[in-house]
């Protein structure tokens, strides 16, 4: 028998049109869809569903992706009946990863996670800040070179090869160069509205801290990895300090994957649109399987599969 984590991706994932078979196909995603339009008040699906501009800005992705993540986990487990023996998810994935593991209800994660776009949206002006990717670079020697430059940090361990950086425009712009310099193959400015997993986002993060007072948080039911940690949770006391945390914080995903790996996960069921994660895990280990699914066809596809 499989060990199964659910995975789900974050933010830079979204696309026009996803989950729209899942909404249209099936009364358990259209649901979530719908729970999500009354909760927010604006409509999901068409957020979803059509193009737009509002699907690429932080306040909306967040709200986008998770409510989309959790109706296809939905029908995945209402369908083929398999149940994550642990949980994970990139960043905003996290919040996912805390529905799957019963610590969070999907009302209290996708309003939450509405609110956690909007702070982060209004913590640093549109311009200010900045993110890179730095590829074929020891993550040691990325650390080496931000030492010396104020207002740049990590915000990305993705996988052997490809860190991203994080912070103040001028400070990610000095990095990318002092990185060349030091022997990086390639850096690439990411099209994204902020300098997410930065300190510059410390305060949005406190902000955070004190909406999630009010938010009801359960005992996982399974362990989920924690970004910013890497490691796995189990008690709810944990929970909203490391999610107040998360926001200005690495997300150590590589060493979320390894975690799951000792503790003997090999199939991997990635849930959301696109196949980032599985991209990187399969640059992590070739030696488990992952799994992707984003369309209903390939929920279909798992319950021929077999797997349990």
């Amino acid at each position: 028998m499989s060990k199964i984590a659910f995975i789900f991706p974050g933010q830079g994932a979204q696309k026009a049109g996803m989950g729209k078979d899942f909404y249209e196909g099936t009364e358990t995603g259209k649901a979530v869809f719908d729970r999500a339009s009354e909760l927010l008040g604006f409509s999901m699906p068409e957020l979803c569903f059509t193009e737009n501009d509002r699907l690429d800005i932080t306040e909306y992705t967040q709200a986008a992706m998770v409510t989309t993540s959790i109706a296809m986990m939905k029908v995945l487990m209402e369908e083929t009946g398999i149940r994550p023996d642990v949980a994970a998810g990139l960043s905003l994935g996290e919040y996912c990863a805390l529905y799957a593991a019963g610590v969070m209800s999907a009302d209290d994660a996708i309003t939450t996670v509405r609110k956690r776009g909007i702070l982060m949206q209004e913590a640093v002006p549109v311009g200010i800040g900045a993110m890179a990717a730095v590829l074929a670079m020891d993550a040691e020697k990325i650390e080496e070179v931000l030492k010396d430059i104020p207002d740049a940090w990590i915000a990305n361990y993705n996988c052997p090869g490809q860190i991203v950086i994080s912070g103040k425009k001028e400070a990610i712009e000095l990095a990318c160069e002092k990185l060349k310099e030091a022997g990086a193959k390639r850096t690439i400015m990411l099209n994204v509205s902020g300098p997410f997993h930065s300190g510059m986002l410390k305060e949005a993060g406190e902000k955070l801290g004190e909406f999630l007072d009010g938010v009801e948080i359960g005992r996982p039911e399974i362990p989920y990895v924690a970004n910013v940690t890497a490691s796995y949770v189990m008690e709810k006391e944990e929970v909203k300090d490391l999610l107040a945390k998360q926001v200005s914080s690495s997300v150590r995903w590589e060493q979320s994957v390894r975690a799951m790996l000792a503790d003997g996960v090999d199939t991997f069921i990635e849930i959301g649109p696109g196949k980032t994660l599985a991209g990187f895990i399969k640059k992590i280990t070739r030696d488990v399987k992952v799994i992707n699914i984003e369309t209903l066809d390939g929920v279909k596809a798992l319950k021929e599969s077999g797997l349990e």
